[in-house]
């Protein structure tokens, strides 16, 4: 009789400290940002700028304008405007990244950009007596653009 009362002890000894074992492990495993801080890290603002950048570059290349441009000599002229390297590229949108949330205001700011890009040159083409296409004008742009 007294070993069933034992295994019980044990029974909810072992509950105990598997519940305890989980919150632990919830708490050392629930972490704001997953991805660490790179060493090389761009600043928000021209993060924003580099994908600003390459949202254009991508426009381009989608719409095959003068022959597209390729991958390459997109990357190349990233790199070399920013002074960054790929792997710096790489990490540094992997973080900003993990923060979805903010990673969405940039693109926010990245598309409040680009319509008053278009906006602005609409304005231009009107002014100067072009005609400017019923498909490309007012259209949303695209919320977020691929990154390379």
């Amino acid at each position: 009789m007294e070993s069933g009362y034992f295994l019980i002890d044990n029974m909810i000894m072992m509950r105990k400290f598997l519940a305890i074992i989980c919150l632990l492990y919830s708490i050392v495993s629930c972490n704001d940002n997953v991805i660490k801080k790179p060493k090389n890290i761009i600043d928000k603002d021209k993060m924003i700028n580099i994908l600003y950048d390459l949202s254009l570059l991508e426009s381009i290349n989608a719409q095959n304008l003068n022959g597209g441009i390729s991958n390459k000599s997109v990357n190349d002229y990233i790199y070399e405007k920013y002074k960054i390297d790929s792997v710096q590229l790489i990490e540094n949108n992997k973080y900003y990244a993990s923060d979805i949330e903010e990673y969405k205001k940039m693109f926010e700011v990245i598309k409040e950009r680009l319509n008053n890009e278009t906006l602005k040159n609409e304005g231009e083409l009107k002014k100067n007596g072009q005609h400017v296409s019923p498909s490309t004008s007012n259209q949303p742009i695209p919320d977020t653009p691929q990154v390379q």
